[in-house]
């Protein structure tokens, strides 16, 4: 049973999580502006995301070991405190050295905070409330990607850069009292011994990779530099990987991923998250680079995938429950991909009303597949390894939110040669069709490890339909 408290947690972490993910991207709609107030070039104010995601993805692995070693009241209220007060920073930083130094700072609350909350509230929900609290956990990540377009024009249209970082002080303050009154000091297990050679290799090849792929979607930067430092930093990774599997005590336990759901559910979620981190971006740049439009409307339009989002998530348990987890990941990452393909073929023509459905309906399969994945990693994993988990499927998901901005922008910046290429011509929505195509070829991969997926899988979260029940019951009669 979801108790007042347990329900009030969940949507605690769900409102820590957006704080987080929109920092990850609403500075994207500032850069012009910023770059102008701090004197820098945008190519420089490029490494604010970078500085932010690459922290994200160095200290994430390290924070369950942390809450282990402090209790998880501490850790969870200093990351909040941390970040709230690093957001303040940002906004008073006079120079681009101290912004990036307030990012990496900010970025540092936000991987203790998110991971940490999670922790808590699965470790207290029974397999057969999990759907349901899932939903709330998931939303924010849907939701702070379809409305930072619109959220940070509006700030920057009318007022100025710092808002972008001072509207997190309420949220952080609200946060911390939630948390101060919600969070239990509950005792904890010894600490293991901490895996410092893992926390290295980890930090130098998660970290690397994020911060590789923002240097690919840099268009200031040479290709050659951009897949120089992914095959470094490939290298690095895969130490890291071969020493996370013989270790004792790994700082991220790979080997969970034996588990056939919880693999199945990691490798589709990360090609389907690409999907989810870049639509929202691409759109917006297609209708304001393109189209002409002002951010106010290209953000309005986005903000269907939003309303999508919502409209969908109190019928997705109950689709779960009925139709089961294959089928539901079947249609919805099959339709998620048909609409990046979709989106790839808009032109200025097209009445906004079709537009704005095409977006409503990207909305609620993305909804619909990521609460599936998130609800069905955890559907066959001991509470033992539940930190483990956590710890590898919010890297992971970090990584792939990193790289789906990234290769957006790289299928942008391949695009324009391949279209010239493909239609003889130069036209300015060439790239973007191009881009939407590749991003519909990377959810489909998703769709098809749908249909690889055992039709039992996640069973152990369902619950009956009344007319299964019935068929049971005559049958045994």
């Amino acid at each position: 049973m979801i108790t007042p408290k347990l329900r009030n947690t969940a949507l605690l972490v769900a409102g820590c999580y957006f704080m987080e993910n929109l920092d990850s991207t609403i500075v994207t709609t500032a850069v012009p502006a910023m770059s102008r107030a701090l004197h820098v070039s945008s190519a420089q104010m490029g490494l604010i995301v970078t500085a932010y995601m690459v922290t994200l993805a160095v200290f994430i692995p390290i924070s369950g070991w942390l809450a282990e070693r402090f209790g998880t009241r501490p850790v969870f209220l200093s990351a909040i405190a941390i970040f709230t007060l690093a957001s303040i920073a940002c906004a008073l930083s006079p120079s681009l050295e101290a912004l990036v130094a307030a990012r990496v700072l900010q970025g540092f609350g936000g991987a203790m905070m998110v991971p940490v909350g999670r922790v808590v509230v699965i470790k207290h929900t029974e397999k057969r409330d999990l759907l349901k609290i899932m939903s709330y956990l998931v939303w924010p990540g849907l939701i702070s990607p379809a409305i930072a377009p619109l959220a940070g024009g509006l700030i920057i249209t009318y007022a100025s850069w710092e808002y972008l970082f001072l509207i997190n002080i309420p949220l952080g303050i609200a946060g911390f009292i939630a948390a101060w009154k919600l969070i239990d000091d509950a005792a904890e297990a010894a600490p293991s011994k901490l895996d410092v050679t893992g926390v290295v290799l980890t930090g130098i090849g998660v970290g690397g990779l994020t911060y590789a792929a923002h240097v690919l979607a840099d268009s200031g930067a040479a290709w050659s530099k951009g897949l120089l430092l992914s095959a470094v930093f490939l290298v690095a990774a895969a130490v890291a990987v071969r020493h996370l599997l013989t270790a004792s005590n790994p700082i991220v336990e790979l080997r969970i991923l034996k588990i056939p759901t919880f693999r199945a559910s990691q490798l589709g979620s990360s090609m389907y998250w690409m999907m989810v981190g870049s639509a929202p971006f691409m759109l917006t740049l297609l209708f304001q680079n393109v189209f002409g439009w002002s951010p106010t409307l290209a953000g309005g339009i986005v903000l269907f995938i939003f309303v999508g989002n919502i409209g969908i998530k109190p019928a997705t348990t109950s689709l779960l429950n009925r139709f089961g987890f294959r089928r539901v990941l079947i249609v919805s990452t099959s339709i998620g991909a048909l609409t990046m393909i979709l989106s790839g073929l808009i032109t200025p023509a097209v009445p906004i009303v079709l537009i704005a459905l095409l977006t409503l309906v990207s909305g609620i399969v993305r909804s619909t597949a990521l609460t599936a994945y998130s609800t069905m990693a955890y559907s066959d994993i001991s509470p033992e390894n539940t930190r483990h988990a956590n710890a590898l499927a919010a890297t992971m998901q970090n990584l792939a939110a990193a790289f789906g901005i990234a290769s957006a922008t790289v299928a942008l910046r391949a695009g324009e040669p391949i279209a010239h290429f493909v239609t003889g011509s130069s036209s300015a929505s060439g790239p973007y069709t191009v881009s939407f195509f590749i991003l519909g070829i990377i959810a489909s991969f998703a769709a098809l490890g749908a249909v690889r997926l055992d039709p039992s899988a996640g069973n152990a979260l369902r619950r009956q339909q009344p007319q299964v029940s019935l068929n049971n019951q005559r049958r045994s009669s």
